[in-house]
């Protein structure tokens, strides 16, 4: 098989509402750049180009191709595209690249959640017969899910306080939201979808992310330290709510097992896609006791639609680029209540 590796990442600010197009293109541009300048290359180098993104949620049909005038009409590229995380863009590169006919690849994605109301698109995504003519919204279905672990005694709305707090703390320097957080505060304030507060919800933000993966030498070639994947996997739970155990995310372990080989007890830290607090705790209960989990603040400081993932998988390569970590875990998740659910692991060599 072939070694394929991250070998550069780059992320536009996380924002509640940026002045651009729902294309993406005014948040792109800063990231390619970024990219062409780090690692010495231009658009001529990348042999495939893969993004993920919404028509829902910029509100029109192939806005995707819009977002390519973010690269650039000369010369021709190998173009794709997957209506959902660039994650899953990222995992078709990988295949791209596995197949041997192209050594390097640029995943994008990127979302304006601000240009609609965003709990309520993503009720488009449920099932079309019997849910989705109900409109339930996102956060509603999530405060649902979150009072189910707690009548189950997996976790209290302190527990999902704490993780507000270690977040927000830990938020890198791109994200919307950082600062202090007081616990008390925390539990003092109003539900907002019992048992959620706002601060067990991630934000509506508008942002984009790119990631370059190359193969063998060519990667070595590029980054001193490349984040070599080891391990990918994606799978998926039922979409009917009533049929799997909302306090629980089978595809999200059997992902993890699978794209480790089965030991996760030499992850170190492991970047996880959870846009609410309690989410966070069903993913990282499966975690060794010591692993470091989103150092990055993770989404609850900065929930990019159809970025997010990329960007999870991002900060882990950056881990690995910086010598901080060995062996990381990024994840991604796709549809309501971690659903589907995309695991990668990447070590450094």
């Amino acid at each position: 098989m072939t070694d394929i590796a991250v070998v550069g990442f780059a992320q536009a600010p996380n924002v509640a509402e940026t002045a651009g197009t729902t294309n993406g293109v005014e948040m792109l541009v800063p990231c390619f750049q970024q990219l062409y300048s780090e690692l010495g290359i231009s658009k001529s180098d990348i042999g495939f180009w893969c993004s993920g993104s919404s028509d829902y949620l910029a509100g029109r049909a192939f806005s995707f191709i819009s977002a390519i005038d973010a690269i650039g009409a000369v010369p021709p590229i190998n173009e794709s595209h997957v209506e959902m995380d660039a994650a899953w863009a990222f995992y078709e590169a990988w295949i791209k690249l596995m197949t041997g006919e192209v050594e390097t690849a640029l995943v994008y994605g990127f979302g304006k959640s601000s240009a609609g109301t965003l709990a309520k698109v993503l009720a488009l995504q449920l099932d079309p017969y019997l849910v989705a003519p109900l409109w339930p919204d996102s956060l509603s279905l999530a405060g649902i899910q979150a009072r189910a672990g707690i009548d189950a005694g997996k976790w209290d709305e302190r527990a999902m306080a704490e993780v507000a707090v270690r977040n927000r703390a830990n938020a890198h320097p791109l994200a919307q939201l950082t600062g202090v957080l007081d616990i008390d505060e925390l539990l003092a304030a109003d539900y907002i979808a019992d048992p959620l507060r706002a601060h067990d919800c991630a934000p509506v933000t508008d942002g984009a992310s790119a990631i370059v993966l190359a193969a063998g030498d060519r990667a070595r070639s590029l980054r001193e330290n490349p984040a070599w994947i080891t391990g990918i996997e994606h799978l998926v739970d039922s979409p009917n709510f009533g049929a799997r155990d909302l306090t629980t995310a089978p595809s999200a372990y059997n992902a993890a097992l699978k794209a480790s080989g089965g030991d996760l007890s030499s992850i170190s830290a492991a970047e996880l896609h959870a846009p609410f607090t309690h989410q966070e705790l069903i993913l990282s209960e499966w975690l060794p006791g010591g692993t470091t989990v989103n150092p990055s603040g993770g989404t609850l400081v900065g929930n990019a639609m159809f970025s997010a993932g990329l960007e999870r998988i991002g900060h882990a390569a950056t881990r690995i680029f910086d010598g901080k970590d060995s062996r990381v875990l990024a994840h991604a998740t796709s549809g309501p209540l971690l659903q589907q659910n995309l695991v990668a692991v990447m070590e450094g060599k």
